[in-house]
């Protein structure tokens, strides 16, 4: 058991890494379809207005937090598929 979650470790990594990337392209596509033809706001932009801003960090944190679970249990259950034990 201890050997699948070693070997699972830079897996979950790697997979990390890629639903960074999954999630900040989805929350770009989702901000464009709300009808917002810029980016998304920082925190420090002040020409933008409070409750912009923070509707854009709540609903970026959403997703990432949504497509992190997902790629998290796709991984794990693709990992008890493969070696018959979960990694966590």
């Amino acid at each position: 058991m201890k050997a699948a979650k070693i070997a699972y470790k830079p897996v979950g990594v790697a997979m990390g890494a890629l639903s960074g990337v999954l999630a900040g392209a989805l929350f770009k596509q989702v901000w464009k379809q709300l009808g917002h033809e810029e980016d998304a706001p920082d925190a420090t932009d002040e020409h933008r207005t409070w409750r912009e801003v923070l509707s854009a960090a709540v609903l970026q944190g959403a997703i990432f937090a949504g497509v992190k679970a997902a790629v998290d249990r796709g991984g794990a259950t693709t990992t008890r598929r493969l070696a018959g034990t979960w990694p966590g």
